[in-house]
């Protein structure tokens, strides 16, 4: 499971020119599902997530997490996370999760992060064509890849 983190001053993902979720200061999230992902890539996934120290202390050192800020998060299915593009110029994404795994592990993190948080999050539609606006903070952007527990 890949995550591309992005700490935003505000969010929002829109499906057919409406909003569907919104955000203010905290986290965008695009997650990516790959076949061997499983439910401790969730877990653990959701844990570093809500306790990644990423966000300004009163010195303006990175030493705050999202449970301190009490802040908010915003998750985008993103399949082309998975994306190879080692031959040719269009990429491969073979690696990605088929929607029949993909679905029910997207839905067992956004349960999982809501749990984590304490609180609703918003969320894209999966696979849906979506339009995502984000006022980046920083910017600070983190790629987690649960396979790189180490």
């Amino acid at each position: 499971m890949i995550a591309v983190v992005q700490r935003v001053k505000e969010s929002s993902v829109s499906i057919d020119q409406q909003v569907k979720a919104s955000i203010g200061v905290g986290v965008m999230i695009l997650l990516g599902i790959e076949d061997s992902d499983d439910h401790s890539d969730i877990e653990w996934l959701a844990r570093k997530i809500v306790n990644m120290r990423i966000f300004p202390d009163d010195q303006g050192v990175m030493n705050k997490s999202l449970l301190d800020i009490d802040g908010e998060a915003l998750v985008i299915s993103q399949f082309t996370l998975h994306a190879s593009t080692k031959k040719g110029n269009r990429p491969s994404y073979i690696k990605a999760a088929k929607p029949e795994i993909s679905i029910p592990l997207y839905e067992a993190f956004k349960k999982q992060l809501v749990s984590d948080l304490g609180k609703d999050i918003g969320s894209g539609e999966f696979g849906a064509d979506m339009q995502v606006s984000s006022v980046n903070d920083g910017p600070v952007t983190i790629i987690i890849d649960s396979k790189d527990k180490k």
